[in-house]
């Protein structure tokens, strides 16, 4: 039987690198996917953590990602923001153009960055806590290759196109984060479901005739998600498809190669970000304070309601247990990120 070993995090900062860089990123790609990888581990999500990494690796191998990428950013009008991610990743490049795209977002009250020529979005999480952290409410966009059926479909033309959020909060206290799917779960969970031969609930995804199923196999072998909540998910979807696939792009979710494989060229798809300065819209300019004294009231009012949990407090709680005991990860895994390592 398969063991698991107990890895504390800056372990599996090591595991990542080392695997990244034996397969051939670079610099700020190097750096910022190692980033993404351990904090998505913290928080539980090994999904996209280090159970995509063999993925990423692999990517970066046949230049589906490329590992030595050099992102660079523009300003194209007064708040809106372009940035070309060459090709690499789109934390590497977010990372480039964040600083410019949040003083910006102080500014002027608002700003959008639009990422184009990119890859995965891994944790979209990720990236508008980075913007909650900075004082600013963050909404993202990240379109993906198609997986996802239209509503009354039956083959896969949207990506799972998930959007988040993130706003900031007084006293030290964590962000509200939220980053969902438009499909009714991730791709990347049906997948895990194959792996580990369990079924899935009636729901979740398709076959290939466009008939519900409870076999993951089934969805993965030519068949297709499903949208959560039917008509709404879709509509969410396609929202996501016009901004992160139409305004920066530049394939929509149809026409990228997919993410799951290293077959393909990069699937050359975007991401949109938006981030509003909450000072600006209360007329206080000494700082946030006013709106988050607010949220507050409003955040305690919800809270007593008994079993409602505020997002993101999941996540917390499970990176302070990451923190504290380290992270169980499949022997076999290691072994397999080990062997990237050696280029």
């Amino acid at each position: 039987m398969p063991h698991d070993k107990l890895l504390s995090l800056p372990e599996i900062h090591e595991l990542a690198y080392s695997a990244l860089l034996g397969s051939g990123a670079r610099n700020l790609q190097l750096e910022q996917a190692t980033l993404a990888i351990v904090e998505a581990e913290a928080d539980g999500i090994r999904t996209v953590g280090l159970g995509y990494l063999p993925t990423y690796c692999e990517q970066l191998r046949r230049g589906k990602i490329v590992g030595d990428a050099q992102p660079s950013h523009e300003q194209i009008s007064g708040s809106a923001i372009t940035s070309d991610a060459a090709y690499g990743f789109s934390f590497a490049a977010f990372s480039e153009a964040m600083d410019d795209f949040h003083s910006l977002s102080r500014t002027q009250g608002i700003a959008a960055l639009a990422i184009r020529h990119s890859s995965s979005a891994g944790v979209l999480g990720w990236f508008v806590e980075r913007t909650a952290k900075a004082g600013l409410i963050g909404i993202g966009f990240a379109n993906s290759s198609a997986l996802m059926a239209p509503y009354g479909g039956s083959k896969a033309f949207f990506g799972t196109n998930p959007l988040a959020f993130a706003v900031p909060r007084n006293n030290g206290l964590p962000p509200l984060i939220a980053d969902m799917a438009t499909s009714q779960v991730a791709y990347v969970t049906v997948k895990e479901h194959a792996e580990k031969g369990k079924s899935i609930p009636t729901g979740w995804g398709l076959d290939k005739h466009g008939q519900p199923t409870t076999d993951a196999n089934e969805v993965l072998d030519g068949g297709a998600m499903a949208p959560a909540g039917g008509h709404k998910g879709a509509l969410l979807a396609l929202l996501v498809d016009v901004l992160a696939g139409g305004m920066a792009g530049p394939n929509f979710s149809f026409q990228a190669s997919r993410f799951a494989t290293a077959d393909g060229g990069p699937p050359d798809v975007g991401q949109m970000f938006i981030a509003l300065a909450p000072e600006r819209f209360t007329g206080v300019p000494a700082g946030p304070a006013p709106f988050a004294d607010r949220l507050e009231v409003m955040l305690s009012a919800l809270g007593e309601d008994d079993g409602v949990h505020l997002p993101g407090d999941g996540r917390y709680k499970q990176r302070e247990s990451a923190a504290s005991n380290g992270v169980a990860v499949p022997e076999t895994l290691i072994a397999s990120l080990q062997a990237y390592s050696k280029g």
